[in-house]
């Protein structure tokens, strides 16, 4: 446990404030410009935490009583900056169109750290309560790695010390819910396979280096170099008569195996390569938390010499017990949940959600988890009824303490259609199965 604690303490992933910026310093909230997007008369504001995260607030001029600590996706490997909250504020308009407060922050620094994410977003939350005045009612929202942000938030600090809660309920939407020792794994496979079929990342004349590293220390590749690797080993982006039958043959074996979209390939080797980097040797001192070493790949046109010639790793046990205690979940919750999830999601598989669910269910608390799904491919943002589906759901569920159904939610978003001008998409009847993104055997 030693080894486990003093990697967390050097990697700045327990939530202290290790990794704060030297030049930060807090920036009371000040008078903002709001983006276009949000309704008239809106009130916004930007500061900067007393650990160098930056955040923005809005309230609409018709607030109804609730705030929104919005917990945002990533994670981001660059350094924050002061403006970074507006995408999602722009993104999540709806939000505020619907009379809700909303505030959200980047975290203190770029880079993998769930803890010290969540430790910034209930900063945040205590920010906005002192400045403002604590609201009638405080919402927990996570989207996609911000899911996994807020989930280990209401785990963390749903309840203050002296027995008073700091949210009333929680929603996340798209949200990677398997934590960190299950939620990567797909793409150290993706990196496995992508390097037997196309044998440039690395290529043979550069450095040599396991996979699972992302990349060596101190190297760097651009989405870029990333993109030209993988168009010539695939042509990725000519259409397929344009391509070689070599080409061809790759693309269709890493698709195959892997289950990832064309069109999310390189996002999810980015992922893999610099992301990793940045896991591996920033936050867990070099150690590897990815094993494939009890894989069966399944899919290509050879699965025996895609298994007998792929390079094979094991995960260091401090590792992944150093990334366990960061990221995954207990499914001890005690607020009202909800999540929103698209079925065909091409970023975080929709097996999260069920593997979320047991989790809860193991805890004994699946009484205040309730999840809706989409018929949707889509990852960032869903259509924008059903966000204000799921926030009138909570609303009514915290009203009456009845906990809403997927059938409760589309009969509300059908209501919010004609105001948001876009479809709602809700399959009341959709329950994931617990199977991951690959297309593997473990």
């Amino acid at each position: 446990m030693r080894v486990v604690l003093s990697i967390l303490a050097a990697a700045g992933l327990t939530g202290a404030g290790v990794f704060t910026p030297a030049s930060a310093q807090a920036v009371d909230p000040e008078p903002a410009t709001c983006p276009s997007s949000l309704p008239e008369g809106t009130s916004c504001s930007s500061g900067r935490s007393s650990d160098g995260a930056w955040y923005w607030v809005a309230y609409p001029r018709d607030w109804n009583g609730t705030l929104i600590v919005h917990a945002h996706g990533g994670p981001r490997t660059g350094e924050p900056q002061r403006d970074d909250p507006v995408e999602d504020l722009d993104r999540f308009s709806m939000m505020v169109r619907a009379g809700y407060a909303w505030a959200g922050s980047t975290y203190r620094r770029g880079g993998y750290g769930v803890r010290m994410a969540a430790r910034d977003t209930d900063d945040l939350r205590q920010i906005v309560w002192d400045h403002f005045g604590k609201p009638r009612r405080t919402i927990l929202h996570g989207q996609s790695w911000g899911g996994n942000v807020a989930a280990k938030a209401a785990e963390l600090y749903a309840v203050a010390a002296d027995g008073s809660r700091n949210y009333d309920g929680v929603i996340l939407t798209s949200g990677l819910l398997a934590g960190g020792t299950r939620g990567y794994t797909f793409r150290a496979d993706l990196r496995a396979v992508y390097q037997f079929y196309c044998h440039n990342h690395p290529r043979p004349d550069e450095t040599q280096y396991p996979v699972w590293q992302g990349l060596p220390e101190g190297a760097s590749m651009s989405r870029a170099d990333l993109s030209a690797r993988v168009e010539a080993c695939t042509g990725l982006s000519l259409a397929p008569e344009a391509r070689t039958p070599a080409q061809a043959t790759a693309l269709r074996n890493i698709l195959s195996v892997t289950g990832v979209t064309a069109d999310n390939l390189v996002a999810h080797l980015a992922w893999a390569t610099n992301l990793f980097q940045d896991l591996v040797w920033n936050r867990l001192g070099g150690a590897n938390p990815f094993s494939n070493a009890g894989t069966t790949y399944v899919g290509a046109d050879d699965d025996v010499a895609l298994n007998q010639g792929v390079d094979r790793f094991e995960a260091d046990p401090a590792a992944v017990a150093a990334l366990a205690y960061d990221a995954d979940l207990t499914g001890n919750i005690v607020l009202p949940t909800l999540t929103l999830h698209a079925r065909h999601d091409p970023t975080v598989s929709v097996s999260h959600e069920a593997i979320y669910a047991r989790t809860v269910a193991m805890a004994g608390r699946s009484d205040l988890l309730s999840q809706v799904f989409t018929t949707e491919a889509l990852h960032s943002r869903l259509s924008a009824p059903q966000y204000a589906a799921i926030l009138a759901a909570m609303t009514h569920w915290l009203d009456t303490g009845e906990k809403p159904s997927a059938s409760n939610v589309l009969a509300l978003c059908e209501m919010f259609v004609e105001r948001h001008a876009e479809p709602c998409l809700i399959d009341p009847g959709f329950s994931p199965r617990l199977e991951g993104v690959l297309s593997v055997q473990r």
